[in-house]
C-alpha cells in the first residue's frame, strides 16, 4: 500500500465518520444541540473537502495509485452513507431518499467491480451527472446536518431541496451507467 498525502487525506476522511456519527450520541448536558449540529456539519465539510484535495494533489503531485482509485471512492460512499444514516434517524431525510441514494452507491460500486473483472471498466468511468450528484449530495448532507439558520438562510430548506435534487441525480446517473453497461452485460450473461 503507497503512503503519500492523498492518501493520508484519504484515510483522514474515513477517520473524520466515527467522529461525525460519534457526536450525535454525546449526552445534552456534554455540548448543546446547536453546537452538535454545527460541528458534524464543519467535520463534513471538512472532509468533503478533502475528497476534492486529495484527488488535486494525487494528479498534480502524480501520486496517482490503484490502491488511491480504489480507497477513494470507498472513503466517500462510507461517508455519505453514514451521514444519511444518521440523518435518517434524527427524521431530517425521507427514508425513500437514503434507499435510493445508497442502493444507487452499491449498486454502481458492483457494477464497476464487475466491469473491470470483464475488462470494460471505460463503459463505466465518472460521468459529469455523477459530479453533479455527488456535489448535491455534499451541499445537502452539511445543510441537513447543521440544521439550523445562518445569515437568513434556512439550511434545512436548502438542505431538503438539494437532498431531492441529489435523489434525481441519483437515479438518473444509475440508469446512465446501466445503460453504458448493458451491452457488455448483455454478452457476458449469455
Amino acid at each position: 500500500m503507497p503512503i503519500n498525502v492523498p492518501i493520508i487525506l484519504t484515510w483522514l476522511r474515513i477517520a473524520m465518520i466515527p467522529l461525525v456519527v460519534g457526536l450525535f450520541y454525546l449526552p445534552e448536558s456534554w455540548m448543546s444541540v446547536p453546537m452538535r449540529d454545527t460541528l458534524a456539519a464543519w467535520a463534513f465539510i471538512i472532509a468533503a473537502l478533502t475528497d476534492w484535495f486529495d484527488g488535486w494533489l494525487a494528479r498534480r503531485w502524480n501520486q496517482t495509485s490503484a490502491f488511491g482509485a480504489f480507497l477513494d471512492p470507498v472513503a466517500d460512499k462510507l461517508m455519505v452513507c453514514a451521514a444519511l444514516i444518521v440523518l435518517l434517524d434524527l427524521s431530517r431525510v425521507d427514508a425513500f431518499i437514503s434507499l435510493i441514494i445508497i442502493g444507487r452507491e452499491i449498486t454502481i460500486s458492483a457494477l464497476r467491480e464487475w466491469m473491470a473483472k470483464i475488462g470494460a471498466s471505460a463503459s463505466v468511468a465518472v460521468h459529469r451527472l455523477g459530479k453533479f450528484k455527488t456535489a448535491a449530495q455534499m451541499i445537502a448532507i452539511p445543510c441537513l446536518l447543521y440544521n439550523q439558520s445562518i445569515y437568513g438562510i434556512n439550511t434545512k430548506l436548502l438542505g431538503d431541496i438539494l437532498i431531492i435534487v441529489a435523489a434525481v441525480l441519483t437515479v438518473w446517473s444509475m440508469l446512465y451507467y446501466l445503460q453504458r453497461a448493458w451491452p457488455a452485460i448483455r454478452e457476458k450473461a449469455m
